[in-house]
């Protein structure tokens, strides 16, 4: 800690906070941001190359301040006003219908049965591509044959499921 920090914010600290103030607008946020400040140019202290502290202190505040308010107004662009009952009621659920889990599981049991027929390696190719997020060169290091043969085992299996899956509608 520095000694010239401590007695400038204890000297300063009253401004400061009035400073902050006229930008935050609320005595809560200005007196945060002071203290924020003052651990800021601690730290900037501790790591050398400030000249003058008291400038650095309310430069480092307004930073804090204007940063502040930046954060505060793209947040209330993305936060949703409060909804009233309503409104809440109009909202679209995301939650999958009965219906919809059902179609789901027989497209993977469909799946499920179109990769089990495809050759032993084949599946094991796209097993760590599609499920371990494998590379190419990994799969094809971890098998012992080239990355071509990779590359066409996995075509050949992602082509095999669109023949098979691509009609299925669930029904």
């Amino acid at each position: 800690m520095s000694p010239a920090l401590n007695v400038i914010f204890r000297l300063r600290r009253q401004s400061l906070i009035l400073s902050l103030l006229r930008i935050v607008r609320d005595p809560h946020t200005a007196e945060d941001l002071a203290q924020e400040a003052y651990i800021r140019v601690c730290r900037a202290l501790e790591a050398g190359g400030v000249e003058r502290v008291e400038p650095f202190l309310h430069q480092t505040a307004r930073n804090i301040a204007f940063d502040h308010q930046r954060r505060c107004k793209a947040r209330r662009k993305i936060e949703a006003v409060s909804l009233d009952d309503q409104m809440v009621d109009i909202i679209a659920d995301d939650t999958p219908s009965v219906e919809r889990i059902l179609q789901d599981r027989q497209r993977l049991k469909l799946l499920r049965q179109t990769v089990s027929r495809l050759p032993r390696r084949t599946q094991i190719v796209m097993h760590l591509s599609r499920i371990e997020g494998w590379t190419n060169r990994r799969i094809a290091a971890h098998l012992g044959v080239s990355e071509r043969t990779v590359f066409n085992d996995l075509k050949m299996a992602l082509a095999h499921c669109v023949e098979q899956m691509g009609g299925f509608d669930g029904d």
